[in-house]
């Protein structure tokens, strides 16, 4: 698989990596979760789950892994396996902080996590962080960003943050909502010491929502940040799991040309933007995992973007039916 120099951070990845969004907790907002993970989700179940991914990924050459705090125990499953293995076979791994799972462990919690972008939240997180990951985490962003965060105002926290880019871990941002072409800009302009201080940014981008396109390509071919794309199948609406006929309509035909399935050709849609560093698959089995590898057996043609093209949606309305999933 191809690789990208993610940035100024120079951890080197594969073009897709592995989110564990979907495997460090019983519940996710992917249609179709409860019937990936089954009837048995405790936390045994899930750490041994989040292993045989984690393998099948790296068998495929998947070399960078995407976690959380707020991914109930990710952290730790991914710990874990990382234990298993010498310094010659790990991935490069990226961590979030500014949420808190609150989820309990229970499918039915009533709220599942919680966000704050403080210096206090940033410090007690890093350090949990720490002591699960080490000299693993290559990259610590902050978590689902917006325009109405107060993180890049506040001088304590940026001051922090560029004191953990001392020490080596590159510091990024991840974004969430619709307005994520402002919260970039917005990030862009925060500097330390003459240097802009993020050197990443993860972001949601999918044929049903592609607005923040032009503003990441400007971050990575002009500012020179590394680009994380997440949610690329729109937590399964861009899967076969959809029951959306204009999706299939589109998807179908490219997907049955090339032999995949259709998620994969929703990520080859992400993978085929020069501009997109890795994309990230948020398979919570093997076989998905497998599927959406196939992105990379798809060549797509100027009909095929033109078709793509039509699927997108007001970020409004994407990002308010996103908020309307419901956790299972």
């Amino acid at each position: 698989m191809e690789s990208r120099v993610l940035g100024s951070t120079g951890v080197i990845v594969s073009r897709m990596g592995i989110g564990l969004a979907a495997l460090g907790r019983p519940a996710y907002i992917n249609l179709g979760h409860a019937d990936d993970l089954g009837p048995d989700h405790g936390v045994a179940a899930l750490r041994r789950r989040t292993g045989d991914v984690l393998d099948a990924a790296w068998n495929a050459g998947v070399t960078y892994v995407d976690v959380a705090r707020s991914y109930g125990r990710a952290e730790e499953f991914l710990a874990s396996w990382l234990a298993g293995r010498s310094v010659e076979l790990r991935p490069a791994v990226g961590s979030k902080w500014g949420y808190e799972y609150t989820g309990e462990w229970r499918i039915d919690a009533k709220t599942h996590e919680v966000k704050e972008h403080s210096v206090a939240m940033f410090q007690r997180q890093h350090a949990q962080t720490s002591v699960l990951l080490g000299d693993d985490l290559d990259l610590y962003q902050v978590h689902s960003l917006t325009v109405d965060s107060p993180a890049l105002e506040d001088t304590a926290l940026l001051d922090a943050l560029a004191r953990l880019r001392e020490t080596g871990v590159g510091v990024g941002v991840s974004l969430s909502g619709p307005r994520q072409p402002e919260a970039l800009e917005r990030a862009l302009a925060v500097e330390r010491d003459g240097a802009r201080l993020f050197a990443t940014v993860q972001a949601t981008w999918n044929l049903l929502e592609p607005s923040a396109g032009a503003m990441l390509r400007c971050a990575h071919d002009d500012a020179g940040l590394g680009v994380i794309v997440k949610e690329g199948v729109a937590n399964g609406r861009l899967s076969p799991r959809t029951a959306d006929s204009t999706i299939t309509d589109v998807l179908s035909p490219v997907a049955q040309r090339a032999g995949v399935s259709i998620d994969a050709v929703a990520l080859a849609a992400i993978v085929d933007q020069p501009w997109v560093d890795v994309v990230l698959s948020g398979a919570a089995t093997v076989q998905h995992l497998h599927a959406n590898l196939r992105a990379f057996d798809v060549d797509l043609t100027a009909g095929d973007r033109a078709g793509f093209a039509t699927l997108a949606e007001d970020p409004v309305d994407y990002w308010t039916r996103r908020g309307t999933l419901e956790w299972g």
